[in-house]
């Protein structure tokens, strides 16, 4: 690899003017891998689609031979939080291409006015996902945000950008590591406060809190039903009552627990994707070596990690008491290092099987979706919006887990033809169109 702080050739050569690009100037494996990363996504997020949060206890206390808890553990240990890091990834990328453009001679913006204006609509457009689709699991607001911190570092070299990232995946081990201990720490003092009682002792305040904090851990690992039956009759109403439910969880989502979690969530992954695109890792530019090593390397460590975060995790929700005095582990701590290399050993499968040209048809289906990734993610809140809220088909809570994977499946196979034929007929998908109208101020012309 090269660390050069530049662009790779091939992805500077194919930088346009400071307007949108043409399709033949699109690099068509970063809209490949975009894709993948965009059906992906509704992998992952169709269980909050489909079901109440109630069931995730459940869920990990299943029979390990039934299908529920299989498709579960498969889901769990090999794409959990792989999506969005390769979404995040390529969106890091997408800021450097973008920022690559040449200015437009005598145009009163620069490609900087542009690029920040893009990112304030694509908070707007995320605020909409959230509070009008009703969709809280939205990343775009998330992406805006943090788009916006990006601009300062374009220049840097491919290794710098590397060790910023991997240094916001160090700062996100240490808020695990402080949660982890703060919770070791809640459980020590819980068992004094158990063994006081018994004794017929009082309580210091300290201790009192602390009981009252581990039984509300313990809680959290129980199936409620009463909640459960209160959030089935909420999300069988209409529109309005679901929008009510849904603005306390947004507004927190959306601000105390984007700035605690989030913001360096996607920072991170952005960072590495923009190392990793300047290195030429996502155009394709690589030798096949590179690539057969790096999957190697994101799958052995990414899935084995994976792997053991799932069974501490099954054993926590069994019983939290008992798996924190094992005193194993908490593999649970490396979720942000394993879920990025994981997504890297996804990203040099797809890179490989293009290369080979077993299935350039399935590629170039992929290609269509990244291409219209915008629309596809937006169109995806609101086809499962539909199929499980109260205002449309009121599936919500009635399916089992693997029977939401055939909704899954049905919306890939209607995304992945629909946007073939529409960009048989159109430059962008429709949502794409209107982004850069707005982006541009500038209506922009529409037929392929």
């Amino acid at each position: 690899m090269e660390t050069s702080s530049t662009l790779s050739d091939q992805s500077i050569s194919e930088v346009a003017l400071a307007q949108p690009i043409s399709r033949a100037q699109r690099i068509q494996t970063i809209d490949m891998i975009r894709g993948f990363a965009l059906l992906g996504i509704l992998m992952m997020n169709i269980p909050y689609f489909g079901e109440p949060l109630t069931q995730i206890p459940v869920w990990f206390k299943l029979p390990t031979d039934s299908i529920d808890f299989q498709t579960f553990q498969l889901v769990s240990v090999v794409f959990e939080g792989t999506m969005r890091a390769l979404f995040s990834m390529l969106f890091g990328a997408g800021a450097l291409l973008f920022l690559a453009k040449k200015e437009l001679p005598d145009s009163r913006y620069s490609v900087a006015d542009f690029y920040y204006r893009r990112l304030l609509w694509l908070v707007g457009f995320g605020l909409i996902n959230a509070y009008i689709l009703l969709w809280p699991g939205d990343i775009l607001y998330t992406y805006g945000i943090c788009g916006l911190v990006l601009f300062p570092f374009r220049k840097l070299s491919a290794k710098t950008l590397l060790f910023i990232g991997i240094g916001c995946l160090v700062v996100l081990f240490g808020k695990s590591i402080w949660k982890g201990l703060d919770t070791l720490d809640t459980r020590a003092k819980y068992k004094q406060a158990i063994q006081l009682e018994k004794q017929k002792k009082p309580l210091s305040d300290e201790l009192q809190k602390a009981k009252e904090s581990w039984q509300r851990i313990e809680k959290s690992t129980q199936y409620d039903k009463k909640k459960e039956d209160a959030i089935l009759k909420k999300m069988d109403q209409g529109y309005s009552t679901i929008f009510a439910k849904y603005i306390p969880l947004n507004t927190k989502l959306e601000s105390i627990k984007f700035y605690q979690d989030y913001f360096f969530d996607a920072l991170a992954l952005m960072f590495l994707g923009m190392a990793l695109f300047k290195w030429g890792f996502f155009s394709n530019q690589l030798s096949t070596q590179t690539y057969v090593l790096t999957l190697v390397a994101g799958y052995g460590f990414g899935l084995l990690i994976g792997w053991l975060a799932f069974q501490h995790s099954v054993a926590w929700f069994q019983n939290p008491g008992k798996a924190l005095d094992a005193g194993d582990f908490p593999f649970g701590w490396l979720y942000h290092f394993r879920r990025a290399a994981t997504a890297i050993g996804h990203a040099s499968l797809l890179l490989l099987l293009y290369r080979s040209g077993i299935v350039n048809w399935l590629m170039r289906a992929l290609s269509n979706v990244g291409q219209m990734a915008f629309s596809n993610y937006l169109m995806q809140s609101i086809f499962c919006g539909f199929i499980f809220y109260g205002y449309g088909f009121s599936y919500f809570g009635e399916l089992a887990l693997h029977q939401l994977y055939y909704v899954v499946a049905g919306i890939w196979l209607f995304q992945l033809i629909f946007s073939a034929i529409w960009l048989y007929y159109f430059r962008f998908g429709p949502f794409e169109w209107l982004w850069r109208t707005l982006t541009y101020w500038t209506k922009q012309p529409m037929k392929a």
